[in-house]
């Protein structure tokens, strides 16, 4: 029997991504698609790549009893929907808006969301009701940084330099979304203070708890429409040779991330659940190239990864895509 699932934020480009994905789970199906500004429009005409893919429509009516909850709400508004809508105990929630990812918001309602990087902490994800999915870049910027911190090899700060399409800024229209703004344009934003840099840290302490140097992270506004080209560099003793060696054995058992010796780039990882890495040390200094699609690995796509663990479905379910690489 496939399991019941439920949407709420039907109409933004993580939803987008997620029906897409679901509506080829061989697991799931989809019971509703709350979205107040659409009731009633078939979702073929709001993300119109799904023209002859689903005749769901839809909906404000919510189903309390679904199996599995996402939540692709506007950051700040996943608490306030829950305040006001009750589900089953036996619905697990998956939450993709920043609200509960940061230790001090994790319990709500007296329930524990689960930070929800599987590369981090698989084992708690498994046995989750409630998880906490991670934002965009702080899923490449720990991938990159993570084997470092189990080491404890994090002793220097840590300069990163960022790159996102201009999905990550949403569907609400803004003068920095515009084409005429944004092709042919390169901007930084929210330098030093992005809101990703707190649960970085959280996640760094966590594997290495006498870390106290500082991110130091510019996020930059690309011309193109998705993914995420991170670059890391920091301070690193040991030879390139060792450095590949503690990454491939950090990332031995997991499904979607990849250490790559050739140079990398964005189409490799554009439309997949991957994240791909490449190291290159000069001098002392070590370099961590770390790519994503930021709908998918960076959002939607680790929300079905989060729900596959948790259900006992095999990992990777619904999520052997292929990159957009032509």
């Amino acid at each position: 029997m496939k399991i019941q699932v439920g949407i709420v934020g039907g109409a933004g480009y993580t939803a987008g991504e997620l029906i897409r994905i679901l509506i080829n789970h061989s697991k799931v199906v989809i019971n509703f698609v709350y979205s107040t500004s659409n009731e009633g429009n078939k979702i073929s005409s709001v993300h119109q790549d799904l023209v002859g893919e689903t005749e769901l429509v839809f909906t404000k009516r919510i189903n309390s009893k679904v199996d599995v909850l996402f939540l692709c709400l506007g950051h700040g508004n996943s608490k306030a929907f829950l305040e006001v809508n009750e589900f089953s105990e036996k619905t697990r929630i998956i939450d993709l808006s920043n609200d509960f990812r940061l230790n001090k918001d994790s319990i709500f309602k007296e329930n524990n969301y689960i930070y929800g990087l599987p590369e981090l902490q698989k084992e708690r994800i498994k046995t989750a009701n409630y998880i906490a999915n991670p934002g965009c870049f702080a899923t490449a910027i720990q991938l990159g940084l993570l084997p470092l911190a189990k080491n404890n090899l994090l002793k220097d700060d840590i300069h990163v330099n960022a790159v996102t399409g201009s999905t990550g800024a949403g569907t609400s229209l803004s003068e920095t979304i515009h084409f005429s703004w944004r092709t042919n344009n390169l901007s930084h934003y929210k330098a030093f203070s992005h809101q990703h840099l707190d649960e970085i840290n959280e996640s760094i302490v966590n594997l290495q708890s006498t870390f106290s140097s500082e991110i130091i992270f510019i996020p930059n506004r690309g011309n193109f429409s998705r993914g995420i080209f991170a670059t890391l560099y920091t301070k690193y003793e040991g030879s390139i040779e060792d450095a590949k060696k503690l990454y491939n054995t950090f990332y031995t058992d997991a499904e979607f991330v990849f250490v790559f010796d050739e140079d990398i780039h964005l189409k490799q990882v554009v439309n997949t659940n991957k994240c791909i890495i490449h190291l290159h040390k000069h001098n002392n200094i070590l370099l961590i190239t770390s790519i994503l699609d930021n709908l998918l690995k960076g959002a939607s796509g680790q929300a079905v990864q989060n729900m596959n663990l948790m259900l006992g479905f095999q990992e990777s379910e619904g999520l052997r895509l292929k990159a957009n690489f032509f």
